[in-house]
């Protein structure tokens, strides 16, 4: 019975939790890749490998360019090598550069200008961000989108919108300015806003009424770990006469991806300007141990369509990540680039070497904080 009880967890575990995670992963890892990969190519540089994963490779070909399409053992990111690059951080391998002919020289990437090397490293993140947008506006085009009309049912006693003057009855019609179309509209805003004055114009028996409600401060138990949040206090209509199925044109669809990305964007900066400051916890941020435990969440009750948006929001977030100027990481690279772009010369081989040698440390030690915080989270669980 326990060997029957074992296959059983692992399956689950596998069906569950693992390929899910995969899937999401190699779909957002592929994209980013794919958009170096593209633009070094419209650039004129050979590229040599095009990973999906680290270490052993496990199958690949070679296109009829000479590039390496391989998948290997550990699938937990990806990487495309140039010529001329040392490794899969895309460090300058300077010697090799040296031997070559002055054909095979100019088809390097460190033989490109400022402007193609910036553009083929952005092109990365770039195309993370263009997948969260397309799949955003593809959601909304196809299947629409369920809204319920942003009624306040009810006020909860001692609540910040009873202090603020808000009303069973009342339609909220905007806040700060911002229209509202939906409750969820209301939601997302008041979450953002913890204990900032919002102007909630709300339309109370066909007449505009304004108030002004202070969202409290609440912590929220999530599959990602505590989030904190403003509400304020109300509860929604669950009449069904309040709910509609919002359809959209393809200009509106790529519109709301636009805004739904932007959010996401805003939101993580919002959340990291907040950390560094001290008013928000570490705890949220997430390692391949939560990533995955969520893609089985969103598998399990959102099906292939939740994870297509799970996929959008891990999209972004890596697109964001890579921005961020850690030498290693993208932002490393035209971090460099800016250097080289104002003083009129690279920075020196020795001093590249030491930045990614410290990018490479901290980039290792976000692993590992990130992946105890996901072991902290799991065993809280269990």
């Amino acid at each position: 019975m326990e060997i029957a009880a074992s296959l059983w967890n692992g399956g689950h575990f596998l069906l569950g939790y693992l390929l899910p995670f995969l899937f999401v992963l190699t779909v957002v890892v592929f994209v980013h890749e794919l958009g170096h990969f593209l633009v070094g190519r419209w650039c004129g540089v050979d590229v040599k490998t095009f990973s999906i994963g680290f270490g052993r490779e496990l199958f690949g070909f070679n296109d009829k360019h000479g590039t390496r399409w391989r998948f290997a053992l550990i699938p937990l990111g990806g990487y495309v090598k140039f010529s001329g690059d040392a490794d899969a951080s895309s460090m300058p391998d300077e010697a090799s550069v040296e031997r070559m002919t002055p054909q095979e020289r100019a088809r390097t990437f460190p033989a490109q200008s400022i402007g193609e090397r910036a553009a083929i490293v952005a092109a990365g993140p770039i195309a993370n961000f263009l997948l969260a947008i397309l799949i955003f506006a593809g959601t909304a085009f196809f299947f629409g989108k369920q809204v319920l009309m942003p009624r306040v049912d009810a006020v909860i006693e001692g609540s910040a919108a009873e202090r603020g003057g808000l009303k069973a009855g009342d339609i909220v019609i905007a806040i700060d300015g911002q229209p509202v179309d939906s409750f969820a509209d209301m939601q997302r805003i008041v979450s953002t806003r913890p204990e900032e004055t919002l102007a909630i114009t709300v339309d109370r028996s066909g007449s505009p009424v304004t108030v002004s409600v202070v969202p409290a401060l609440s912590e929220m138990k999530t599959p990602v770990g505590t989030q904190r949040i403003g509400v304020i206090g109300v509860k929604a209509s669950p009449k069904p006469e309040d709910w509609r199925l919002q359809r959209f044109g393809l200009a509106e669809s790529m519109r709301m991806g636009v805004t739904e990305t932007w959010f996401v964007v805003a939101r993580t900066y919002d959340y990291v300007g907040k950390l560094l400051r001290g008013r928000e916890s570490a705890d949220q941020l997430s390692g391949p141990i939560r990533i995955a435990q969520v893609s089985g969440i969103v598998a399990s009750s959102g099906g292939l369509l939740g994870l297509i948006n799970l996929a959008a929001i891990l999209s972004v977030s890596i697109g964001l990540m890579n921005l961020f100027p850690v030498p290693m990481l993208d932002g490393g690279h035209l971090m460099f680039y800016l250097y080289e772009a104002v003083r009129g010369r690279p920075l020196s081989p020795r001093a590249q070497e030491i930045g990614f040698r410290l990018g490479l440390g901290l980039v290792l030690m976000l692993m590992l904080f990130v992946t105890w915080n996901d072991i902290v989270h799991v065993r809280g669980l269990l």
